[in-house]
This record gives structure tokens, C-alpha cells and sequence, in this order.
């Protein structure tokens, strides 16, 4: 691979992509350039008028920043992006490093934009482009060769911050060390899951997916079923986003999505399911109204000015109200606990919904077996590009590994489908599933040389399901520890959605406790979706409900005592968050000796809402970092506002690099992974970095600068203000006095050292006074019946 270093790009059109596209680069610290075109229908007096020749890529830009997800870590993420236009600013390119094309979908403009980039680039700099369908190849015809080398297409998906799947796809020219270059880059400092793929319509991602769509399209019809009862069936009941099939193309715009239906059927002649990709009535009657979805306000679902909900009948083309879904196989799937167990719920059951489901993964099976080796060499690559794409918990060769693939052939067959010869080669040779472990290594089949082979790159990840067949070094019901290699040791929370309870608290106490007994030390880490939503509501709900103070302040004690034990322990902890990271996740990555944290890391002290405060060492914390800046000549009583705030308005960082800026993470020792599925690994690496020079526990913290009640006085008068302006009540005023009271050390007559324990205290009997008070229980109690918080 060749050594490039990418410290400027340029992208070339602002719209949706070609925004998001540039404030991704920006995210990760890069300079961007980001282009557009000049406005056809200036007046003449505005021609020579910089912001009004750059109004279209200055109003693309200030929509995307506003846009939600937001696309910017933070507000530093716009400042590295200049822009500019096509006419003026064009040779500004010649300074950057990679030219990333995002122009209308009309090979006629691209090729014109390319003709310019080739005369104004520099050699060697890399141009791509991120067109979702036109060939590859076409793009290149006509430019010099040394263009063409370093030529690829690079394909995002919306939004190009979250979606974690770019497709690369070289053409025969392209020089192999740029589609390597492209691959590790895309992984290691974009975040993506790289795909390789081949030259061909709609590439991997959109040539499977949309087929999936469009065959439940035939189904929902053939089946007489309603698209509220598809979507129930196609959602999370089997692994895939909860916008089921009709959500989701009301999200995407039914337009686009059927544009790319008709593309496949036009540009695949040779399908052997292209009637699948045949646009029905029903879609046609949406599109001949201009019911495009969401950005329409009126597809297949829409909602009247009183927020009721309608969905489209198909039979009919009439709107009535949606109605609630009932398949016993729902049902099941509903109550059974892992994917597997809720797939096979619908291959073992034969009503209708039962049907669609078996159906729809019969015509996936067969169509993936078709598309190997056309799309793509490998299988992995079509279930990266699935899960990676379109969100799906597993890729169709996955799916067919759970339900079996001699009854996938089975079921494919019975419905008229083919299936390719080399998977009854592979099978009649003995084997059984697409993939294996051997040895804590995923493997895959490899229809080329008919024998299983390491996934390419997979040292470089840890995966715990991987691990399953080890016997793990300890378990309970709140958590699993795992032996990651070369010493070190991995604490897998595993209670629901893995709140932190005391089965949870004696995990990470144990795992300590076996680390400092012959191991080099310990990450918390953890492959679900989130890392923590927090301490058990219900448990804290049960004993303030019954005012069993005692059993809360023990409660209270154990947490505290447990994040401190994160913090000073004989070995190493590293926290790896990511997702969700809330109230004690977020108190348990602060006390750790570093966080590796994913980019995508959603973090905050969010007690508040639930009318407490942070009790688990959280408060304590942000108190001792406001003490800690003073030596970075911090104004510390600006630095005390800013972290009472974070604390009272319940803040959430919306990523790992806002979670500095909140003092939740500290610059100079904590660190991100922009790609996720690598943090338990960099994790380790930072366990091994930290024992290699020598850990030694640290000494408890005594000189804790605390400002009495000259920051009391300050941070009162503020709350006061708020409740005078109405912008919080009397119970928000409350509680905020509680955090003021503790982050100032108590009523002291004048700024004071004092230690932790000190500060632990005041944060524990403030938390048990609130657990008193009759509002704070009606927040609890809102909080675990609706998922909400109650503003009482």
C-alpha cells in the first residue's frame, strides 16, 4: 500500500452527499474545499458578487450543518471546511490530495467535471467518485493515464457520517495500491466498512437491497397482507431497522428508490429474477400523485394536522387508519431472545406473516447465490455491504446460515427459484454454513478454491461473539469476562440493554480482583449496541418508592465504591463506550485510567431527568476536573459554570469529540476510534501501552480545589434567574441547588482543598434527599412506563 497522507480534499457538489461527504472528512480533522456551481439565473449585478456566485454551495452547507442527525461532531468540524465555485475556486484543487466528485447522477456532467480535474490536479492525487450507479469505467474513458491510475469510485451512503458503508470500485486501470489505499483509509480513518466490489449496475449494497425491497413489493401484494403488517414483519422482528420495507422507502423517497429498481431491471437484462424489479400499480399510483415519502409529507404512511396516522391500502389505493399487526409468528419472534430463535419463529410457522418472511429470505438466498462471483468474489463482502448499508443486523448468507442452508434450498425451490451450483457443491462436499470459528477466528467460505479462509483484516478487530466458545475466565448475570490475548482481559456487560445493577457492579469488582491476580489489566467493553444506559431505574424506583434509605445509601456506597475501584486499582482499566454511554456508564468510563471511545460515542450525566444527580462519583468527577484546570490557567469559576450546566440541563455529548468540549473526556490522555469495531482492540493496545511503562496504582485525590460559597452564591443566582424567566421549574431549581451545593464543596466560608471521599459523601446524601421527594419519584416513574422525562 502506498505510504499517501490526505491533508486537504476537495469535494465537487454541495448537495445532500456532497455536504455530508465533506463535514465527514472535516470530522476527522481534515481541511476540506467543497464546490458547487455558479447560479444560472444571476442578475448582472450580482455576477461579480462572491457570496451571491457561491449561494448554492453556501446554502447547501448552512442546510447540512442544521440538518438532523447532525453531520458535524461539533462546531469545530464546519470551521475546516472553505467554500467555493466551480467557476472561480476550481484550481484551488491542485492543492489537494483527493478530488471526491458528487455532481448530478448524468455521466454527460461528470465526465465534463472530470475533464477540468484532470487539467488542474496535481499528479499522483487521488480522484473518485461517489455516483450510486453509473458504471465506473465510463467516467474514466478519455483522461490521461496518469488520471486514470489513480481513479475509483467511492460510493457513500446517507447520511455519510452514520452510515458506516463506502463501497469502492476500482476499474480495470485503477492502480491495485490505490484500491488498497482507499480500503484501509475508508476503515481506519473514516470509520466505514470498506466493500470491495465489482464494476456492475447498482454495485453490492443497493443491487441486493433494493431487490429485497422489491421482492417483499411483489409479496405484500400476492399475500393480500397490509404494509403496516410488512413492516412489523421486515423490522427488528428479524433484524433490520425498524422502518420495516414501506417506512423505509418512504424515508428514502419512493422516487428514488423506484429509480433504482427500474436502473437494475434496465441494466440486468441477464437476472434470472428481474421480474422481481417490475414497478407495481400500487408504487406507480404513488409516484403518479408525486407521493414521494417523508420529504413529501405523503407516501405510503402520512399523518393528518391532528398527528393521526393513515397508511395506503393497496388493493384500494385509499388511505385508512393503520391498524396493528397479529401474527402468531410475530408473537413468537416478539418473545424469543436472540436473532436466530426469532427468524426460525417464522420458518417453523405458516401463517400468512410467516409466509412473507420465509418467502422474502427464499428469494434472497437464491438471488445471492446468483450474484457470487458477479458482484463480488467473496460472499463477507454482500453481508458487509448489507449490514453496512441498509442496517441490517446480518447479511443474507448470514441469514441462511441461521435457518440452515439445506432448508434455505428447500424453501427456494418450492417457490420456483434457483439456486447456484457451488452452494450444492459446497454442501454435497460435506459443508454445512457459510461461516465458522476456529480457534476465536471467523472464517468463510470461499467458492474459488471451495475451502474456508480467514476473513481479510479480521486481527485487527476483536469480536466477542467470536469468543463464545472459549470458556470465559468468570460470568454472572450482569457480565461475561473474556480472555482477549496477550494478557489482557475484557468485561462484557450482559444485562439489559446493560444497565448497571449490582450484578453489573460485582462483575467489574471481580474482573478487577482476577486482573490484579496474574493478567497485564482490563477493558470494559462491550459489542451491543449501546455500552450503558445507566444505573437500574427500577431497582432505585423500588426501594425510594418504599423509603428503604438504608438499602439506597448501601446502593449509593457500592456504586461509588466500584468506580473508584475503575480508578485505583493495581492494573490498568480501560473503558471502551460507545452508543449510548449514560449516567453510571458515563460515571464508570470517568473513573477509568483511559476511555477509547467511539466516535459515535452519545455520553452525559443525565440524573437530572429523572430528578437526581449524578451519585456514582459522576458529580465528584467534574468537580475535580473544574480543580484540575486552575493548572491549565482555566478561569476556574467559567469552568465551575460549564460543568454545573453539563450536570443540570442533563447535556449529552452527540460524539466522542463533543464529549471533550463537555469535560467528560480529557484531552492529553483519553482517545478516539473513528471506526467502532475496532475499539476493543485499540482498547487492548492501550491496556498493553499502559502496563508496558510500568502502572503503578495511582494515590487518592486530596487536593481538590472547591470554591464555598463564593461559586455557591454565583451558580444560585444563576438557577434563580432561570426560574424567574420560567425556563425551569421550582423541582429543576431544586435539584441544580443539590449539584451547586456538592461542586462547591458545601456552605464553606471560603475556597477549600478537600479530598474525594469528601465530595462522594455530599454527592450521596444529596441523591438520597431527592430520592425523598415526591416529584423526583414521579420522574422516576414517568421515565420507566413512557421512556421520557417528566418536566414536573
Amino acid at each position: 500500500m502506498s505510504n499517501r497522507v490526505i491533508k486537504k480534499v476537495a469535494v465537487l457538489g454541495s448537495g445532500v452527499m456532497g455536504s455530508g461527504i465533506a463535514l465527514h472528512f472535516a470530522n476527522i480533522g481534515i481541511e476540506v474545499l467543497l464546490l458547487d456551481i455558479v447560479p444560472f439565473d444571476l442578475k448582472e449585478e450580482d455576477k461579480a458578487n462572491p457570496k451571491m456566485r457561491n449561494k448554492i454551495v453556501n446554502d447547501a452547507f448552512t442546510f447540512a450543518l442544521k440538518s438532523k442527525p447532525a453531520q458535524a461532531y461539533n462546531s469545530e468540524s464546519a470551521k475546516r471546511v472553505s467554500l467555493g465555485n466551480f467557476d472561480d475556486d476550481m484550481p484551488k484543487i491542485k492543492d489537494c490530495d483527493w478530488i471526491i466528485e458528487v455532481v448530478i447522477e448524468r455521466l454527460d456532467i461528470k465526465k465534463q467535471v472530470f475533464e477540468k480535474v484532470d487539467a488542474l490536479r496535481k499528479k499522483g492525487s487521488l480522484v473518485t467518485s461517489n455516483t450510486s450507479g453509473i458504471p465506473i469505467h465510463l467516467m474514466a474513458e478519455g483522461r490521461s493515464e496518469d488520471f486514470q491510475k489513480n481513479f475509483c469510485g467511492t460510493h457513500f451512503f446517507n447520511p455519510p457520517r452514520y452510515m458506516r458503508l463506502l463501497e469502492v470500485i476500482p476499474t480495470p486501470t485503477t492502480d491495485q495500491n490505490v484500491v488498497d489505499f482507499l480500503m484501509h483509509y475508508g476503515d481506519v480513518f473514516l470509520g466505514k466498512d470498506t466493500v470491495l466490489c465489482k464494476d456492475t449496475p447498482a454495485f453490492i449494497a443497493n443491487r441486493v437491497g433494493v431487490y429485497a425491497m422489491a421482492k417483499v413489493f411483489q409479496l405484500t401484494q400476492e399475500l393480500g397482507l397490509t404494509i403496516e403488517e410488512v413492516d412489523a414483519l421486515t423490522g427488528p422482528a428479524i433484524g433490520r431497522p425498524k422502518t420495516g420495507t414501506f417506512k423505509l422507502s418512504d424515508l428514502v423517497g419512493n422516487d428514488t428508490g423506484t429509480k433504482v429498481m427500474m436502473g437494475i431491471k434496465e441494466n440486468c437484462p441477464n437476472d434470472e429474477q428481474a421480474n422481481a424489479f417490475v414497478v407495481p400499480a400500487y408504487v406507480q399510483f404513488l409516484l403518479d400523485n408525486k407521493f414521494f415519502g417523508n420529504k413529501t409529507k405523503k407516501g405510503y404512511y402520512y399523518k393528518d394536522e391532528k398527528r393521526n396516522s393513515f397508511s395506503l391500502r393497496l388493493d384500494t389505493l385509499q388511505y385508512e387508519p393503520t391498524g396493528k399487526p397479529k401474527f402468531a409468528s410475530l408473537d413468537a419472534s416478539k418473545k424469543s431472545e436472540n436473532l436466530s430463535d426469532k427468524v426460525n419463529a417464522f420458518i417453523k410457522a405458516d401463517d400468512k406473516g410467516a409466509q412473507l418472511v420465509k418467502r422474502s429470505l427464499a428469494g434472497l438466498f437464491a438471488y445471492v447465490s446468483n450474484r457470487v462471483p458477479e458482484i463480488s468474489d467473496v460472499l463477507y463482502a454482500v453481508d458487509d455491504a448489507l449490514r453496512a448499508g441498509f442496517a441490517w443486523e446480518i447479511g443474507p448468507f448470514q441469514y441462511w446460515d441461521i435457518v440452515g442452508i439445506q432448508k434455505g434450498i428447500d424453501l427456494a425451490e418450492a417457490d420456483g427459484l434457483s439456486i447456484s451450483a457451488w452452494v450444492k457443491e459446497m454442501i454435497a462436499a460435506g459443508n454445512t454454513s457459510f461461516y465458522k470459528v476456529e480457534n476465536g477466528v471467523k472464517k468463510y467460505y470461499d467458492q474459488q478454491s471451495k475451502s474456508y479462509k480467514t476473513i481479510p483484516g479480521a486481527e485487527s478487530f476483536i469480536i466477542l461473539d467470536n469468543l463464545r466458545a472459549n470458556k470465559p475466565v468468570w460470568k454472572n448475570s450482569g457480565g461475561t469476562l473474556h480472555d482477549i490475548g496477550d494478557g489482557v482481559l475484557n468485561l462484557e456487560f450482559t444485562s439489559k440493554m446493560n444497565s448497571l445493577g449490582g450484578d453489573v457492579l460485582q462483575a467489574i469488582n471481580k474482573s478487577i480482583e482476577i486482573a490484579e491476580n496474574g493478567y497485564k489489566g482490563l477493558v470494559i467493553g462491550n459489542d451491543a449496541t449501546n455500552f450503558s444506559v445507566g444505573a437500574n431505574l427500577m431497582m432505585i424506583s423500588m426501594l425510594a418508592m418504599e423509603q428503604e434509605f438504608d438499602e439506597l445509601d448501601i446502593a449509593v456506597r457500592q456504586f461509588q465504591q466500584t468506580t473508584m475501584r475503575c480508578r485505583y486499582s493495581g492494573i490498568p482499566v480501560v473503558s471502551a463506550p460507545h452508543g449510548m454511554t449514560l449516567g453510571g456508564g458515563c460515571e464508570v468510563t470517568m473513573h477509568s485510567d483511559v476511555v477509547v471511545a467511539a466516535a459515535e460515542t452519545y455520553i452525559g450525566l443525565v440524573e437530572v431527568g429523572v430528578g437526581l444527580i449524578p451519585a456514582g462519583g459522576g458529580t465528584k468527577e467534574l468537580t475535580l476536573r473544574v480543580s484540575d484546570s486552575i493548572k491549565n490557567g482555566d478561569p476556574i469559576l467559567q469552568t465551575l459554570q460549564d460543568n454545573f450546566l453539563n450536570i443540570a440541563m442533563a447535556k449529552v455529548a452527540t460524539s466522542a469529540a463533543e464529549a471533550f468540549d463537555f469535560g467528560l473526556m480529557r484531552k492529553n490522555r483519553d482517545r478516539v476510534v473513528v471506526n467502532g469495531k475496532r475499539l476493543i482492540a485499540e482498547a487492548k493496545q492501550e491496556v498493553l501501552r499502559l502496563n508496558e511503562k510500568g502502572y503503578s496504582q495511582p494515590a487518592h485525590r486530596s487536593d481538590i480545589t472547591v470554591l464555598g460559597r463564593t461559586g455557591l452564591g454565583t451558580l444560585t443566582v444563576g438557577v434563580e434567574s432561570f426560574v424567574a424567566g420560567g425556563y425551569i421549574s421550582a423541582h429543576d431549581a431544586k435539584i441544580a441547588k443539590k449539584i451547586a451545593y456538592v461542586m462547591c464543596g458545601g456552605d464553606l466560608s471560603a475556597q477549600t482543598t478537600v479530598n474525594e471521599q469528601y465530595l462522594l459523601d455530599l454527592e450521596r446524601e444529596a441523591f438520597l434527599s431527592l430520592c425523598g421527594e415526591k416529584k423526583t419519584l414521579e420522574r422516576i416513574q414517568a421515565m420507566l412506563t413512557t421512556g421520557k422525562p417528566l418536566r414536573n
